[in-house]
């Protein structure tokens, strides 16, 4: 019995970290996708920024 409980015990720390492991690689994707989006459209926000503001 307390080698099934040791085998459980092994089994769950490594699914912490493996879950730990697919946030982080979640984590990066939502980044990159943010980051491409912000250099897309960034001088275009700050177009309409800057019209909005010239228009007050």
């Amino acid at each position: 019995m307390d080698l099934i409980r040791k085998l459980y015990v092994k089994a769950n720390e490594s699914a912490r970290g493996q879950t730990m492991t697919e946030y982080a690689l979640i984590l990066a994707a939502v980044a990159v996708v943010v980051f491409v989006g912000y250099q897309t459209m960034g001088t275009t926000i700050g177009s309409l920024l800057t019209n909005g503001d010239t228009s007050l």
